[in-house]
């Protein structure tokens, strides 16, 4: 088994690291891309909002499978760091049963209430089919992201970041394959770039498995393993309950400004989901980064090396603080035409440079959060980690509805950033906190 990240270079040891990740991340993103690229452009921008309207509601399921799966990885690092090897298989094939079993049956209900659920979320009529559709047949491939990432997430802790970047290029290559063939050949909309989707999961979960099992021999599912490990779950969930309830109280809110934005009509819908859509791509450097600090953080700290540890958060924050200024300067240079390539009116493209704009104002805020984050989460402190996340979430619904007067639909934009600087002051206060009681 790998292990590269408690010795070297730091900076060196930073980029082999997270590199990766930020590919792989970028690749799934870029998939949903996609979808919405191709929907866009072939069926027309009401389909689009129709793709658009289900973002929120989907994110619930997802956000909820990677924070969790986010403290396995945690976990995994430390063990690793520690030297117990051996626990590691026992984490895959608990998680991956318990996980996958837990959301087979969301997936489901989630399925079976579609309908009811965009109606409560009151989504415009002209494109609710559309969303349904679109919703249902996504739902399909939850089961596969469970696998694929309860799986990314041990390989992760382990020091292995290149699995992740391999099952997601594969899986990148059969959602535009299908996409196209769905969409573009045989016209089947938003049901397509879906089904597309959902195909190319399993793709990706079904090659993580077989790499693991050819590359990792020990990590091989066997039947005479414990699928029930109590001590095992109460230590799996005591890192991967607070980012998860965390990640599905920000879905939640993220529902409830779903609401709040498609009463702004279509065109708001379809400019800032498609905003986000561009947005969520080009910050995965910080956010991937922040996860590349918490893991490489874990093992340190899991070896007995704090020192180690402290300097990892000195030096990524720098080198986070400079990608998010990189960032940030590629919005304004390109952010307008990222946006115009998704087949929107002029109006809605308007809509969507406007607050594309204001929100890169606030990368860097964001990057140093993120960075404080993965060096708190390391240490194991993921009860703070997902309170600060939920309070920052807190703030930003309250300034939506509170200003959505005086700023409009812009409203959305600058309450996410006033979250991040909220976000940010709370890391620091907690990373100041632990360092005097060390003292």
């Amino acid at each position: 088994m790998e292990n590269n990240l408690m010795q070297g270079n730091i900076v060196k040891t930073l980029l082999v690291f997270t590199i990766p990740l930020i590919l792989s991340g970028m690749l799934q993103q870029i998939f949903n891309w996609v979808d919405a690229f191709i929907v866009g452009n072939i069926e027309g921008e009401l389909a689009l909002a129709g793709i658009g309207a289900t973002t929120a509601i989907y994110n619930l399921f997802v956000t909820v499978i990677v924070g969790f799966t986010a403290g396995v990885s945690v976990l995994a690092a430390q063990l690793f760091g520690r030297g117990e090897k051996e626990k590691l298989s026992d984490i895959l094939s608990v998680f991956t049963i318990l996980l996958g079993s837990i959301f087979c049956i969301i997936a489901v209900l989630g399925i079976l209430f579609a309908k009811g659920i965009l109606e409560a979320l009151d989504t415009p009529t002209d494109i609710f089919n559309m969303a349904r559709e679109y919703m249902q047949l996504l739902l399909v491939g939850i089961p596969f992201l469970v696998i694929y990432n309860t799986y990314s997430a041990v390989l992760r802790g382990l020091g292995d970041s290149r699995a992740p970047f391999l099952s997601v290029l594969v899986c990148s290559f059969v959602n535009v394959f299908l996409d196209i063939f769905l969409v573009v050949v045989f016209r089947f909309g938003t049901a397509g770039a879906a089904a597309a989707t959902a195909v190319s999961q399993a793709a990706m979960a079904i090659f993580i498995v077989i790499y693991t099992a050819k590359k990792y021999p020990a990590l091989r599912f066997r039947a005479e393993r414990k699928l029930f490990d109590k001590a095992l779950i109460m230590q799996g969930l005591k890192f991967s309950l607070p980012p998860s309830l965390q990640a599905g109280m920000t879905s939640v809110g993220n529902v409830v400004l779903q609401r709040f934005m498609n009463g702004f009509g279509e065109q708001t819908v379809a400019a800032i989901t498609t905003s986000y859509r561009v947005d969520s791509v080009i910050i995965l450097p910080i956010v991937n980064f922040g996860s590349g600090i918490a893991t490489i953080v874990a093992q340190n700290i899991g070896a007995g090396n704090r020192a180690r540890a402290q300097k990892v958060l000195k030096i990524g924050s720098i080198m986070i603080a400079l990608i998010s200024l990189g960032l940030t300067a590629f919005v304004l240079l390109a952010g307008e035409s990222l946006i115009e390539m998704f087949g929107l009116s002029q109006e809605s493209v308007k809509i969507g440079k406007a607050f594309f704009y204001a929100i890169a104002s606030c990368y860097v805020v964001y990057g140093l959060a993120m960075a404080v984050r993965g060096y708190l989460e390391g240490l194991g402190d993921m009860l703070f980690s997902g309170i600060a996340g939920i309070a920052a979430l807190v703030v930003r619904i309250i300034l939506s509805y509170a200003l959505a007067a005086r700023f409009g639909n812009m409203v959305i934009a600058y309450a996410e950033m006033m979250s991040w600087i909220v976000l940010l002051l709370l890391y620091f206060v907690r990373f100041l906190v632990k360092r005097k009681g060390r003292g």
